[in-house]
């Protein structure tokens, strides 16, 4: 059954796909975000522009949608804000939270809704946690929760630090750093095959007060995933493995995203979200999977190259230290 559908935000990495299967799969949406992305919202959609922290954004209750899709709450005063504006005014809130959240090392190499979520490394996986426990305490509100892992649509899959740089980097014969010794592995998830079954829990009553992640059930070794990027661009990866103590060391800021969480194996068990929207696959090759961001990189790059930099700096010390090493 069409269901009327809100999504905050509605045009970033993961979310735009999202949309655009919620449109074809027939669902009355309305995009509420600041208006200031270039993508086009597909034929139907109703564009709301506003202010997460604006007056216009309490207004939004009095639609009573049937679901609210929550894509750029990062923060528990957020959270407690939609909490406020929209119990009693939606069947179904989804906030999107991140497998970021899940303890790592993970206690078994395989990655359930049970896994504890506990991140000490990164404040940002710290406040999604925070999120995630506001709504299990909350009243009035329908709520399911859904950890995205890594995701891509636009950018590359890198390790650390700016994507566009890395592969500028690869194409000019540089180094880039991988962390460890390459052979950790990795689930990378399009986010066109993250849509369908996010699409799918609208309505669904087996979904409330539930948690899910939606993933691809095949991994990747990260040194596979950067000699795939090298490839698809016509050059060969030259890849320097770097402890990630010693990374973490060179600059601090790198901890959450690698201590907290690229730096260990992250496989991940669908059997739950499958048993409430049923089965779904995702492309599995890396030529697949990076098609997407590499016309999204080249693009970019045609407009405008990414300048030498700090960034260049760094990885230039870090892998000639390392190389110093024998």
């Amino acid at each position: 059954m069409a269901k009327t559908v809100l999504f905050i935000g509605g045009t970033g990495q993961i979310s735009y796909p999202c949309v655009a299967e919620a449109v074809a799969r027939g669902h009355k949406v309305s995009v509420f975000n600041r208006g200031k992305r270039g993508d086009a919202l597909p034929q139907g959609v109703t564009s709301i522009v506003g202010d997460l922290a604006g007056p216009e954004y309490a207004e939004l209750a009095k639609h009573n949608f049937d679901v609210v899709c929550q894509f750029i709450a990062f923060t528990p005063d957020q959270v407690a804000r939609d909490i406020e504006v929209f119990a009693g005014h939606c069947g179904q809130y989804i906030f999107i939270s991140s497998a970021s959240v899940y303890e790592k090392p993970a206690r078994h190499y395989v990655i359930t809704e049970k896994t504890p979520a506990i991140n000490p490394y990164w404040p940002y996986s710290q406040a999604k946690i925070a999120c995630e426990q506001l709504l299990e305490k909350s009243e009035g509100l329908p709520w399911t929760i859904v950890r995205p892992s890594h995701t891509v649509r636009t950018g590359l899959p890198i390790m650390m630090g700016d994507s566009d740089i890395m592969a500028r980097r690869m194409l000019e014969g540089e180094p880039t750093i991988v962390a460890g010794d390459g052979n950790t592995p990795w689930t990378l998830t399009r986010s066109v095959d993250f849509a369908v079954p996010f699409v799918r829990l609208f309505g669904k009553d087996a979904a409330l007060s539930e948690i899910f992640h939606i993933t691809n059930d095949r991994a990747h070794i990260w040194d596979d995933i950067q000699k795939a990027i090298g490839r698809l661009l016509g050059v060969e990866a030259k890849i320097v493995h770097v402890p990630t103590d010693t990374l973490v060391r060179y600059n601090p800021e790198w901890v959450g995203p690698l201590t907290g969480d690229k730096a260990w194996t992250a496989i991940f068990d669908n059997s739950k979200i499958k048993s409430v929207v049923g089965d779904f696959s995702c492309a599995e090759s890396l030529d697949e999977i990076l098609a997407e961001p590499i016309v999204h990189l080249k693009d970019r790059l045609a407009a405008k190259r990414p300048p030498k930099g700090d960034f260049d700096a760094l990885v230039d010390r870090i892998c000639a230290a390392q190389a110093a090493l024998g």
